[in-house]
């Protein structure tokens, strides 16, 4: 029997082993899927610098995350069996969401009514506790928001102990749609977090997806958005690793229409042994004319030993549109840390302000309050513990 093989034959345990649901063909054509992909090895350019074998190795106990959420608004729609289509949710590339789709049990199917407006962000946060050895949880989510309708989501994880997290996120967002997403990853340090957003939006809709990653041993983002006409589609990002940590984002803007916009800012932030990859990627399809995209990554390394692999890449098979990519990796500037020590600021004090200013750019655009004051916070504790 080979590894691969073996690998996947304790996933083919667990899978049968499930209870029958109403999500048994969702749960099939992933599992089928899965198994055909296999897991990802560094040999895959989509996971050259990413190398998922201590979660391939590891046999888990699959488990349902606690879930707390508050909807502010927002309809819950129980079973949600309705919206589900297997072949399209079980995912023709990414092994990890078809393994999401073969362990799918109480997905949360949200809908936000046509024209409403929620004051209040729709609230939804994931905790793992792995108690009783390594555990596995897939939670998935679906919200549906009606054309013209605004709303807020806040996505969070947590947990304690070693355990796995392989998350799917999907938002639907109608014509004229304005969606704010933000997601933040607090995981155990001794945790594997695999996720993917993917968010299909129409025609003049408006969607901002803010992506944080603090915590985790391993982690892997995945974050999208298929462009309509007119759409505006902004994706941020802030990561920070320290220690052994490795976070890896991959990011696809995807124009299918003309007249679609989208700003893209990832900023990294990476100290000890840590290490990091950004790879974003904008496609601009033959008919999507008229697009204006513009994709920025940065990273800030405080250490000789910390890595970061970042690859931003153009595809353009349209004629009229107006795209621009860059990245930049760089130390503290001397010239600021040299003002602050010369008004009396110590070493310590100074690197911690600069880097907290460096990811401060990222925390200034999230627009819900409660959040930002909390990663405010949050992020302060951090650079002054290991300033």
């Amino acid at each position: 029997m080979t590894a691969a093989t073996e690998q996947i034959g304790s996933w083919l345990a667990a899978f049968t082993d499930q209870p029958e649901s109403p999500f048994q063909a969702l749960r099939r054509a992933g599992f089928e899927r899965f198994a055909e992909l296999g897991f990802p090895t560094t040999h895959n350019e989509e996971w050259r610098f990413t190398n998922v074998a201590p979660i391939a190795r590891t046999q888990f106990r699959v488990v349902s995350p606690v879930c707390a959420a508050r909807f502010n608004g927002a309809q819950k729609i129980e079973g949600g069996i309705e919206h589900f289509d297997p072949a399209r949710l079980a995912s023709e590339t990414n092994p990890f969401v078809a393994l999401n789709a073969a362990f799918t049990d109480r997905p949360l199917v949200l809908r936000v009514a046509k024209g409403a407006v929620l004051d209040e962000p729709i609230e939804i946060h994931f905790d793992i506790d792995n108690q009783g050895g390594p555990v596995a949880a897939h939670p998935r989510i679906l919200i549906l928001v009606g054309a013209n309708a605004q709303c807020s989501i806040v996505e969070r994880y947590s947990g304690n102990g070693r355990y796995f997290t392989n998350a799917v996120t999907e938002i639907v967002a109608g014509e004229g749609a304005v969606v704010n997403h933000y997601r933040v990853q607090q995981e155990s340090r001794d945790a594997y977090h695999v996720s993917t957003v993917w968010a299909t939006l129409g025609r003049s809709a408006n969607f901002a997806s803010h992506s944080i990653s603090l915590g985790g041993a391993l982690v892997r983002n995945d974050a999208g958005a298929t462009l309509s006409e007119g759409t505006e589609a902004t994706l941020n990002g802030l990561y920070i690793a320290n220690g052994t940590q490795h976070i890896d984002n991959h990011t696809t803007i995807d124009h299918a229409k003309p007249h679609g916009t989208s700003h893209e800012l990832y900023k990294g932030i990476l100290d000890g042994k840590a290490s990091a990859v950004f790879n974003g990627r904008i496609l601009v399809r033959k008919d999507a004319q008229k697009t204006d995209s513009k994709q920025t990554n940065k990273n800030l390394v405080l250490s000789d030993e910390a890595v970061i692999n970042t690859k931003p890449e153009l595809q353009i098979f349209a004629d009229d549109v107006r795209c621009t990519h860059g990245a930049t990796i760089g130390q503290i500037d001397a010239e600021s840390m040299f003002y602050l020590q010369s008004r009396g600021i110590g070493w310590e004090d100074a690197r911690s302000l600069l880097t907290y200013a460096f990811a401060q750019d990222i925390v200034n655009r999230i627009q819900v309050e409660s959040l930002r004051d909390s990663l405010e916070r949050i992020l302060f504790e951090k650079f002054h513990e290991h300033a």
